[in-house]
């Protein structure tokens, strides 16, 4: 099917290391160079461009000549400190060349989970595209720990499509595009090239990544789509090794995602399901799963557990008694009231806690079901 690129005006591009840097780990200029080259044609198309780059370890590891990246995450983040303040300096001066200008924005999860730092971030970076400026991002692995990372750049990515309003995400990778099984293993895989919508059976052809210094393998780039195609966007995956591979993803090059079919979230409902990390989890049992899947609200009587400790307005998984993923909602309660008042009906709250701000633990409009998992 025929690409939908006529209201196209903002791409956020991602590179991996392996479309930055030699096998061994060096940072190779002239890849860089070739991907500078492509920004500016898209910019001089009158597109807005942002980009996402990994490679500040593996520029690291180059500048220490080691050959293995480290395990210790001290060293690592050592090695992302030197390796992320080299390449900006190749950036600026590889930028430079098309008389563009860059900058640096080192981001984690915690930047997109408040909302306060998450406007700032939307501001932010709205400035710095009115200055005519390419936002440069990248995960800031040098104080990075799980409790805050987002983990891979895939991702990362994804998750700046709705705070800058992207209308397409293009991730480039070491492979083509996304084949019907792995083509390193099976030589009648097929490449797609168009996917509509994502499903079950799409998100099954996923493996694993081959690449020897990037973090982000095939499942992490389908489940970078759906949450790309949930806001109403489109994402595609090329393959950087090819000639003008980004700009040709405007036409035919690499698996296009669509995102004008199917579910379009609002921006609320797109922080709630991706950008927020669930504080806690709420369990309930059969009956209040078919009304969540309904759309209904979450009341105590259908709860059975709740795992985490958290405070109201915090938002949480709710998930079933098998440990099915349902839903994420905002809660109306701290998790030590709804262990209080879980079983309950409605009209004994107040006796319990005494006091009843709300009839609901989460709110059917604060609740976002996930509905394909």
């Amino acid at each position: 099917m025929e690409r939908s690129i006529q209201y196209i005006k903002k791409i956020i591009i991602k590179v991996g290391s392996t479309t930055l840097c030699d096998d061994d780990g060096q940072i190779n200029k002239e890849k860089i160079l070739k991907v500078i080259a492509q920004i500016a044609k898209l910019k001089r198309a009158g597109y807005t461009v942002l980009l996402v780059s990994s490679g500040a370890i593996a520029a690291g590891m180059g500048a220490l000549h080691l050959d293995e990246k480290p395990t210790l995450l001290p060293q690592k983040q050592a090695l992302a400190a030197i390796g992320q303040a080299r390449l900006m300096e190749i950036y600026e001066e590889l930028f430079s060349i098309f008389q563009m200008r860059c900058s640096q924005i080192l981001l984690n999860h915690g930047d997109f989970d408040d909302r306060k730092r998450l406007m700032h971030l939307n501001l932010t970076m709205n400035a710095l595209l009115d200055y005519d400026v390419v936002p440069i991002i990248n995960e800031n692995d040098a104080l990075s720990v799980d409790e805050i990372k987002v983990g891979d750049n895939d991702t990362l990515a994804a998750l700046l499509v709705p705070v800058v309003e992207a209308e397409l995400l293009i991730l480039v990778s070491d492979i083509d595009g996304l084949y019907t099984a792995n083509p390193h293993d099976d030589p009648s895989a097929k490449l797609l090239s168009y996917i509509d919508h994502l499903t079950p059976k799409i998100m099954s052809y996923a493996g694993d990544s081959h690449s020897t210094l990037g973090t982000g393998g095939m499942a992490t780039k389908l489940k970078a789509a759906k949450m790309v195609n949930d806001f109403g966007s489109h994402m595609c995956i090329v393959n950087g090794s090819k000639p003008d591979a980004i700009v040709n993803a405007l036409k035919d090059e690499g698996t296009w995602f669509n995102g004008r079919s199917g579910r379009k979230m609002k921006a609320r409902e797109h922080w709630i399901a991706y950008r927020s990390k669930p504080k806690g989890k709420i369990v309930v049992d059969a009956g209040c799963q078919r009304a969540i899947m309904r759309h209904m609200s979450l009341l105590p009587k259908g709860v059975v557990d709740v795992e985490g400790d958290f405070l109201s307005g915090a938002v949480v998984d709710v998930v079933s008694q098998e440990g099915e993923l349902l839903a994420k909602g905002i809660t109306n309660y701290a998790s030590d009231e709804v262990r209080l008042i879980k079983g309950v009906n409605t009209d004994q709250i107040e006796k319990i806690l005494h006091y009843k701000d709300y009839d609901t633990i989460i709110h059917a409009n604060n609740m976002v079901v996930l509905e394909e998992k």
